[in-house]
């Protein structure tokens, strides 16, 4: 009996098992510690593992009950699992750890391409081993060869594809692409296909042949930072395009717009002339092309709110429309609406509060809406503009300009102040730029719509310097708290502007 379990030992063991697993063994502990998937490279390893400690043992039990041809087949498996287990832990540490340390990245596929030629090479090996004439299996398989490559042309053109694509890295993973209806980012090439994962979450499988033969266009990646959109809108022939374009331009270059680059700057141009309209179009380059669309929307937003500022409407639908008396007295009533609320938050607001009403109702109907959206620069420091800000919805903050790098937040606006004022009164350069939080609906008022008021009342004169020196004093004191003023001297330099300003004697 003891010389039949060791006859069965001696049949199952190896010696050349004691170099596999050490080699085996040092190569998946570089790999634990280098890898990124180790868990799955562990995982992999243990499992092929055992499967050969099985097909040993049940080899060894196959030898002790005398059934020989089982106990071959079963140890030939296991000695075909510890090779393959050491070649698979030997490319991976070659390609995953030396060739990169060299500062070479081969691409996936060809890693997986090489493991597959090692594995058949390693079986060619067993099978001669075993008395296997190579040469003439080639020679009287040559046929069956030329069929099943035949047959697989699809399959082989997708892993030719494949690697194709990753060695002259035409397409690399993470690259955002469009091919004829498929648009997404590219998560993984593999030797079939080519998986894309949709701004939908879907994940479309796409065989690599396919993207052989057909155009790609990469509009985002490593090598395409930037990817041009475009938006078109149309307003009335007659409306100048050098005012629209201007208008819209000069809006988007101050506005800060997430994921819109400022090189190169958003540019509007005039497309098209067709049926009465001008069709224009915004270009801008969008950095993360994911978020294309929302963009787009933000876009179309900041150029709504520029053309309403001054004065533009987009254009409405070519169709005849026929007035109706109920029509124009709902449109009274509207207008008549709008002006109560105007005057309304007029003489809620102190810097008007010494106005009679006939004087509030007088700027109420020279009121000006200008709607901003957020990022939207309202005023910029050191400018020149002679009017202020009434808003009435929204927040907007304040920045003290230090540099062209460097600025502080001084306060933040709610709704129902004014700002802008000292451009008003006494046509001094803007102190602070002033940008939309949040979109806001603000309303003008510039010097021709109060210089009535102030040559018919010069005594408001007075009155205005003192609240703006009031102001001054907050602004200073957030500007520079340990700053000493004299608020006689400014208020007498105010009142001296203001008077010059308006031509008061």
């Amino acid at each position: 009996m003891s010389e039949s379990l060791s006859l069965a030992l001696h049949s199952v063991w190896h010696t050349d098992y004691l170099y596999a697993i050490g080699l085996i063994a040092t190569t998946l502990t570089l790999l634990f510690k280098h890898s990124n998937d180790r868990a799955t490279i562990l995982k992999n390893a243990f499992t092929f593992l055992g499967m050969a400690f099985f097909s040993a043992l049940a080899s060894f039990i196959c030898y002790l009950l005398s059934l020989t041809l089982a106990a071959r087949i079963l140890n030939e498996i296991a000695v075909i699992l510890i090779g393959l287990l050491a070649l698979r832990a030997v490319g991976l540490c070659i390609f995953r750890i030396f060739l990169p340390h060299l500062s070479i990245q081969p691409p996936r596929i060809l890693e997986d391409i090489m493991l597959v030629l090692a594995y058949i090479a390693w079986g060619m090996v067993r099978m001669s081993e075993a008395g296997v004439n190579l040469s003439g299996l080639v020679t009287t398989s040559a046929v069956i060869t030329g069929i099943v490559a035949f047959s697989m042309q699809d399959t082989l053109g997708n892993i030719l594809g494949g690697l194709a694509l990753q060695l002259d890295k035409s397409i690399s993973i993470g690259d955002w692409i469009e091919a004829d209806t498929i648009r997404g980012q590219v998560i993984e090439v593999h030797w079939r296909h080519t998986a894309v994962r949709t701004r939908n979450g879907e994940i479309i499988v796409v065989p690599n042949s396919i993207l052989m033969k057909g155009k790609v266009t990469i509009v985002g990646g490593e090598d395409v930072p930037q990817w041009r959109r475009w938006v078109y809108f149309a307003l009335s022939n007659t409306i100048p395009p050098q005012r629209v374009i201007n208008s819209v331009d000069k809006a988007l270059h101050q506005a800060e717009i997430p994921l819109v680059s400022h090189h190169p700057k958003p540019q509007c141009v005039l497309m098209d002339f067709k049926e009465g309209l001008c069709v224009y179009a915004v270009r801008y380059w969008l950095t993360n092309p994911q978020i294309d669309d929302p963009t787009d929307g933000i876009m179309r937003v900041h150029i709504f709110a520029a053309l309403q500022r001054h004065g533009l409407v987009l254009a409405a639908p070519t169709f005849a429309v026929n007035m109706t008396t109920e029509s124009l007295e709902r449109e009274n009533r509207l207008h008549d609406a709008e002006l109560a609320v105007r005057e309304h938050n007029l003489a809620q607001m102190d810097l008007f509060t010494m106005l009679s009403p006939e004087e509030r109702t007088h700027l109420a109907k020279t009121l000006t809406y200008a709607p901003f959206a957020k990022g939207d620069v309202i005023t910029r420091q050191g400018d020149v503009a002679h009017w202020l800000y009434v808003l009435m919805t929204g927040e907007v903050d304040i920045w003290y300009e230090i540099n062209q790098k460097e600025r502080k937040l001084l306060t933040t606006l709610p709704s129902g102040r004014v700002f802008g004022e000292m451009g008003l009164m006494t046509g001094e350069p803007r102190r602070a730029t002033v940008i939309a939080k949040t979109d806001v609906e603000c309303y003008r008022i510039n010097k021709k719509s109060f210089e009535s008021i102030m040559q018919s009342r010069p005594a408001l004169a007075e009155e205005f310097a003192r609240i703006l020196t009031e102001r001054n004093e907050q602004l200073v004191a957030v500007k520079q708290p340990d700053k000493q003023t004299n608020d006689h001297q400014h208020h007498d330099r105010l009142l001296d502007n203001i008077k010059r300003f308006f031509k008061l004697s």
